[in-house]
């Protein structure tokens, strides 16, 4: 068992505490550390985390405890001083994402950590993602080829999701990208070595920062990534989880395709004109896109044979589009009932 402390409490630190943790069976929490009192009332209350094991002072939690492990989730501007200081006091490191702010800082994290002789890793949880583990398996099979260009999109409206970070410096780039980015790595199995990228804050949004961004990243092996992502987007979200969506071109073959396609073949003339006026056998399949695709066309009413009291339609799928196919010029399917008196052809909208 590894016995490990966590390092704040907070809205995310707290779903570590509820949902993360207690799933690994081989840690032993000895310690919670939290400046707020509110949030170590909550986890006590809501958890049933023993007094005893809440903590204000991150050093006295690594003194009294007998911990080995620290697992920071905090705000990611206070992951740089408390990851720093646990390595100090000699703990292993699981950090959350975003590392740290500025490369410097990881820079100096990483030095120290090896000057230590301590593990220090950042959580990176999507990779290990059913979808991402079967894509990763394709693209390295080589069974496609190639990619040549991978598309991603990722849209989210945060004020009606509810993200509560608005004064977060790089919403997008830092808090979510930093997650595809790394899919991108590992789906890939290379990296990255030329980038451009713009962000900007859309008008009426809550950010202090960019929450919405477009990034062209060009990796080693020749595939290039276009990105595509918003925190503020009005478009529907993308579906499934946030690993966004995804869509990849293989590089073309140097020689010609291996088939062509099928050539239709050459009909009789006339035979396109008499299905359309129902004078041939079965009607062919409406070719028409969309939900209107089996819209009917119906013929004038007659009286049926067995029983000449009783009114019934003919009809047959129509071939064309427009109002002589049954569809109307507003996009809705119609039925022709005949005509009325006068002559005059009576529809009405289904």
């Amino acid at each position: 068992m590894v016995k490990a402390i966590q390092i704040g409490l907070g809205a995310w630190g707290f779903s570590w505490s509820k949902d993360v943790i207690p799933n690994v069976p081989s840690v032993e929490m000895v310690g919670y550390v939290d400046t707020s009192p509110e949030a170590q009332q909550r986890v006590q209350t809501e958890l049933g985390i023993d007094p005893k094991l809440c903590y204000s002072s991150l050093e006295d939690a690594a003194h009294r405890a007998g911990a080995v492990l620290a697992i920071c989730t905090l705000r990611t501007e206070a992951h740089y001083p408390v990851v720093k200081r646990c390595l100090e006091l000699g703990l292993h490191v699981l950090v959350e994402k975003p590392f740290t702010t500025t490369i410097a800082q990881g820079k100096e994290l990483v030095a120290l950590a090896k000057a230590q002789n301590k593990l220090l890793m950042v959580s990176q949880n999507y990779r290990h993602q059913p979808a991402p583990i079967a894509a990763a398996k394709l693209v390295a099979s080589g069974k496609f080829g190639p990619l040549s260009m991978v598309s991603i999109d990722f849209r989210r409206h945060g004020p009606s999701q509810g993200y509560r970070y608005w004064d977060m410096p790089d919403p997008l780039l830092a808090d979510m990208s930093i997650h595809h980015f790394d899919l991108m790595r590992y789906v890939l199995g290379d990296e990255a070595k030329r980038l451009s990228a713009r962000t900007w804050n859309p008008p009426g949004s809550p950010f202090q920062f960019d929450p919405t961004g477009v990034v062209t990243i060009e990796f080693a092996k020749g595939t290039m990534v276009t990105y595509r992502a918003s925190w503020m987007s009005s478009q529907p979200v993308t579906p499934g989880p946030a690993n966004g969506s995804w869509t990849a071109l293989r590089a073309p073959s140097p020689g010609p395709p291996a088939s062509f396609p099928r050539q239709a073949r050459p009909r009789k003339a006339g035979a396109a004109s008499a299905r359309r006026r129902g004078r041939t056998g079965r009607a062919r399949r409406n070719p028409i896109p969309g939900p209107h695709r089996h819209a009917v066309h119906h013929r004038p009413c007659y009286r049926n044979r067995r029983n000449p009291g009783r009114l019934q339609l003919r009809r047959r799928q129509s071939r064309l589009a427009g109002p002589r196919a049954g569809i109307d010029p507003f996009g809705l399917p119609r039925r022709r009932l005949g005509r009325g008196r006068r002559g005059h052809r009576l529809t009405h909208r289904t």
